[in-house]
């Protein structure tokens, strides 16, 4: 708006510029009085709009150069947000060959056994996936009992089974019992399911002898004498482990190395336990 007003002065002022020039090119001597003041008049005039003209050139430049200026802005910006997607496709992927790596590693430790893959579609409300359910079914060759291992060791066990689906019940939901032992020393324990204890990231360890070697640090594994977990999937690590008050057992926490805040795959193992090979821990409960 500034620039068209001073555009349209400029126009003002030239055509007076031109007026007092034509009656400055007049000969007749009876004129020259007139002509002589509008030569005083004319040039501040002249200079004047000589100014304003300059004036009007630099700021239509300087617009030129804004908007020239906002136009790469606004190309930055798309291509600061393209950039930004890319990063962000680029790091997804990443993050999930990190998890296919991990789920492949999983299963060249246990190679031992049978497994398919399953993608997590659903999970209880809360944030830990105490029981959640995955996209493979009894068509898939998925029974219930059967063993789930993701990030390093043991999940769950299968509860029920559809076509297409199936649901798992976890290590941390507060029904599970699992029978296990320490790798160093063989002495067996009860891994029971906490969800209030998980808040600090932990379950219970109990059951141990009073004469156990279990120590802090130790890996905790599924046993050989559970009814329903295959033996030798790693659980966690022993921490804290005590004598309990009554000086017959001991008791502790475990630290597990699947981690129930980001499930996303899992391996589901097709083989279940032999309920006729051994008898289950005395104290075991729901999903031993």
């Amino acid at each position: 708006m500034e620039m068209k007003r001073s555009k349209y002065l400029l126009i003002g002022l030239s055509a007076v510029c031109i007026l007092l020039i034509g009656v400055t090119s007049f000969k007749d001597g009876i004129l020259e009085p007139l002509r002589t003041g509008v030569g005083f008049v004319l040039v501040p005039l002249q200079t004047g709009v000589n100014a304003l003209g300059n004036g009007i050139y630099t700021e239509y430049r300087d617009y030129t150069h804004l908007k020239t200026a906002l136009a790469e802005n606004e190309r930055l910006k798309e291509e600061v947000a393209r950039l930004i997607e890319e990063n962000n496709r680029l790091q997804s992927g990443q993050f999930e060959l990190n998890r296919l790596r991990e789920l492949y590693q999983l299963d060249q430790n246990y190679m031992n056994y049978d497994k398919i893959g399953a993608r997590i579609i659903a999970k209880d409300s809360g944030d830990w996936f105490q029981v959640f359910r995955v996209n493979k079914g009894s068509a898939d060759g998925v029974e219930v009992d059967n063993n789930v291992i993701a990030g390093g060791g043991l999940v769950g066990i299968v509860t029920d089974v559809g076509a297409n689906y199936a649901t798992v019940r976890s290590i941390i939901d507060d029904s599970s019992r699992v029978s296990a032992m320490a790798m160093q020393s063989n002495d067996r324990c009860i891994v029971a399911g906490d969800l209030t204890l998980f808040e600090k990231g932990r379950l219970r360890i109990t059951n141990i002898t009073k004469d156990g070697d279990v120590k802090d640090g130790d890996q905790i594994i599924t046993s050989n004498i559970s009814s329903k977990f295959l033996p030798g999937i790693l659980i966690g690590y022993a921490a804290d482990i005590t004598i309990d008050p009554e000086r017959l057992t001991k008791s502790g926490y475990l630290i597990p190395v699947a981690e129930f805040d980001n499930l996303q795959e899992v391996l589901i193992i097709t083989g279940t336990k032999s309920m006729g090979d051994d008898e289950p821990q005395a104290g075991e409960g729901a999903g031993s």
